[in-house]
């Protein structure tokens, strides 16, 4: 009898055991959770689960969609109040009875002052509550730090229901120059994204590719080349007598298309100030002078394409665009102390070496285009760099060397231009195609020679 005893008891233990333990992984579950606004149809009524900071206490941002931990409740500030109201009253009280002893006449007075004592406390209380709403305001500053904190963006591509209109921020690395990814739909950084050229010039080809083309400082070359589109970048860099090489980076564009010329630089800095403008944009040798207005449109009176520059913030930064060819997103960013000391590119307080951080899009490349980015949206062209290292290098300075920023002399040229009239002979219309371009030393401007 006593064995079995001992049995069931050891069984009744493991059950509990067993029930404790089922207990404590229910409670580590996370817990589901929904959107429950019909404005949302993307994410109304989408199972999804608390993260692991908040397993069981969280809800759903509807536009994001996405869990977000509950913050903690904000009843610690009321009690406070609630301690200078009883300090306040003792006093009332006494005032209270003086006046009360003139309307004895009748003997029940003693039994009116304790009921009439409550009816002045109340009186007290309103300015305290009145005083509570004013810790209230504190809240409304988080938006407005919120507004200078990173850039919202949004898909606007109707084709991706899923990601259309979603709101979303920029990542840290890039608070105020990104974009949506509407298939992945989420932010991406314009430098990590095909037909970025930026910093110590890393590109990002047609092909998703990585690499890195440094050329030579103080020279230009042919980027893209292709039979109505001719884009070189000029170079500048400082000699770093530990290597074989310059650091350098892109401070200038000159762009041909039809009979166009188009130049972007940026201006040369000493002292760097985000909010002093340094870009400089000329269109058929006419400067364009844009007012330091995010959203502010320009184009030119008369041109037989749409020509298009948006200043994309306040300063130094300025989406470009000519209807069926390209779209540049170009930004005038300077060498941090941080990067130089990182990087070892000794940077004087002399020069800071502001230059161009890109993005293109291309409307409208052939399969025979070419230039150091150019030729990597070719449907046949295989990677030259040597992939699987930290920093894969393009050569070929010789092969894609031009003589000056608007020449088409580079060894891979396709540029031929077009015309209205359709006629093919350009070679006395395009008067532009033997100037020498190039900036001036002062950084103000751009010097053209026939």
């Amino acid at each position: 009898m006593a064995q079995a005893m001992v049995k069931f008891c050891v069984c009744l233990l493991l059950l509990l055991a067993a029930a404790a333990v089922v207990a404590e992984g229910a409670a580590k579950k996370p817990k589901k959770v929904k959107c429950k606004d019909k404005k949302y149809p993307n994410c109304y009524h989408k199972d999804l689960y608390c993260p692991t900071s908040c397993l069981r206490t969280c809800v759903v941002n509807c536009a994001s969609c996405k869990p977000v931990c509950i913050p903690p409740p904000p009843p610690p500030p009321s009690p406070p109040p609630p301690p200078p109201k009883r300090r306040g009253s003792p006093p009332p009280l006494s005032a209270p009875t003086h006046p009360h002893p003139p309307p004895p006449n009748p003997r029940p007075p003693p039994p009116p002052s304790p009921s009439t004592t409550p009816l002045p406390s109340p009186p007290p209380p309103p300015p305290p509550i009145s005083t509570t709403p004013l810790p209230s305001p504190p809240p409304p500053a988080s938006p407005q730090s919120s507004s200078t904190g990173p850039k919202r963006v949004m898909c606007k591509n109707k084709h991706y229901s899923h990601c259309y209109l979603m709101e979303q921020y920029c990542p840290i690395a890039c608070p105020d120059r990104c974009e949506v990814d509407c298939v992945k739909c989420s932010p991406v950084c314009n430098c990590n994204m095909p037909g970025a050229v930026c910093q110590d010039p890393r590109f990002i080809g047609g092909d998703g590719i990585t690499f890195y083309f440094h050329g030579e400082k103080d020279r230009d070359f042919c980027i893209v080349s292709d039979s109505n589109l001719h884009i070189n970048a000029h170079f500048i860099g400082k000699r770093n007598q530990n290597m074989k090489r310059d650091f350098t980076w892109v401070q200038s564009l000159g762009i041909l298309f039809d009979t166009h010329q188009l130049f972007i630089g940026a201006k040369k800095t000493a002292t760097w100030d985000d909010r002093l403008d340094r870009l400089e944009l000329v269109f058929d040798g006419e400067p364009i002078f844009l007012p330091n207005e995010e959203g502010f449109k320009w184009q030119p009176e008369i041109s037989p394409r749409g020509v298009s520059v948006t200043m994309m913030q306040n300063t130094n930064s300025v989406e470009i665009e000519v209807e069926g060819i390209f779209k540049i997103k170009a930004s005038v960013v300077p060498i941090t102390e941080k990067e130089s000391r990182v990087h070892n590119y000794d940077i004087t307080s002399e020069d800071c070496f502001a230059h161009l951080d890109l993005n293109f899009k291309f409307y409208s490349l052939s399969n025979n285009v070419s230039g150091v980015l150019g030729q990597t949206y070719g449907s046949t062209y295989v990677s030259r760099a040597k992939l699987g290292v930290p920093m894969p290098i393009l050569g070929g300075e010789k092969e894609f060397a031009s003589s000056h920023l608007f020449a088409t002399d580079c060894a891979v040229a396709r540029f031929r231009g077009r015309f209205p009239s359709g006629d093919d002979d350009f070679s006395d219309k395009f008067e532009f195609a033997n100037l020498n371009c190039a900036g001036r030393s002062d950084g103000h401007g751009v010097v053209c020679k026939r």
